[in-house]
């Protein structure tokens, strides 16, 4: 156990754990272990979705908020809790604010330091559809025709088990639904009555991206394949589109490029929410790719449950075609 007892002046001599530890107030020490918590700037954070987690490529811990789009090491984290204006003022601040702990509680100790093993889904079981999953995806008018498409298939249930270690339980339930590539490789778990962990990350993959013609004109990056695939439903023949693993993580710049080739115009289609609207922001700053705002229901999916195919286009169409064209048409 090392034992830190002097003052300092330099950040490099702060550890990388005490910054986490004291300005989230942490109930426990970090010794290699995930922290997952509520936002600490969304207050309406219903489901934990800040992130503490050890870097394996900086070896240090950094933070992701899913929930209000904000990611970084110690001093971001700082910075952006403090709302100063410059990382100095935040490496200033930490290196007094660990000067005035040290004072007051004589030393900081950092425990013995351990990577801890996570759960990956290591096996899993498919099974038939059944009359649930219709009744779930019919009413975003959803069919099995479209789900097969897609390489969507309903799982019986599937084991979580750490690497070299005996620590493993298999989760069953209905309405469990695995997301395939073409070559059969698992990338996500869709579970829809979990509200606590609906989606399950296997392996990275931006859906839809295989079921693309490069045919049309248009290209709608949606919040979610759900959406994605309520979006299909809309009959608008000349746009495609893809969903990223969530709409708070943007498609890497070379892949945009690769699809502003391929498509006359780009446009994205998130959630009527605060992270939907920052990241149809992030993405028009970032890449210039405007967004269509559907102000109707929490995401394109719900609309099609609650309004209905019909009233679900009349919706969209204007802010989808000005947000591809520029200009607003009448309907048809």
């Amino acid at each position: 156990m090392l034992r830190t007892k002097n003052l300092i002046l330099d950040l490099k001599e702060v550890p990388n754990t005490w910054i986490f530890e004291y300005y989230l107030k942490l109930p426990e020490k970090l010794t290699g272990q995930d922290i997952k918590m509520k936002s600490i700037w969304n207050l309406n954070d219903k489901d934990p979705s800040f992130f503490v987690y050890f870097s394996k490529t900086s070896q240090k811990y950094k933070f992701k908020d899913f929930s209000a789009d904000k990611t970084g090491d110690g001093v971001q984290l700082v910075t952006d809790m403090f709302n100063l204006s410059r990382r100095f003022d935040a490496v200033w601040k930490i290196i007094q604010d660990y000067n005035d702990y040290i004072m007051n509680n004589g030393s900081y100790n950092v425990e013995e330091f351990k990577i801890r093993a996570k759960y990956q889904v290591k096996e899993f079981t498919l099974r038939s559809w059944s009359k649930s999953d219709e009744k779930f995806w019919m009413q975003y008018r959803i069919s099995s025709k479209l789900l097969t498409k897609y390489n969507i298939e309903p799982l019986d249930n599937y084991t979580l088990k750490k690497d070299n270690a005996n620590d493993q339980f298999t989760v069953n339930g209905v309405r469990i639904y695995g997301y395939f590539k073409e070559d059969g490789t698992l990338y996500k778990i869709y579970q829809p009555m979990n509200s606590k962990k609906k989606f399950l990350k296997v392996k990275d993959c931006i859906q839809g991206i295989e079921q693309l013609t490069f045919s049309v004109p248009y290209l709608v990056i949606c919040s979610s394949m759900k959406d994605g695939l309520a979006f299909s439903k809309l009959g608008f023949k000349n746009a495609e589109f893809i969903a990223p693993d969530s709409e708070n993580s943007l498609l890497p710049e070379k892949v945009i490029n690769q699809l502003k080739e391929k498509y006359q115009k780009i446009c994205t289609l998130f959630d009527n929410d605060e992270p939907g609207i920052k990241a149809m922001i992030k993405y028009k700053e970032q890449y210039d790719i405007p967004g269509a705002h559907l102000k109707v229901e929490k995401d394109l999916a719900d609309c099609v449950a609650t309004h209905g195919i019909n009233n679900t286009r009349e919706y969209i169409y204007p802010v989808l075609t000005k947000a591809l064209t520029g200009t607003i048409k009448q309907l048809p």
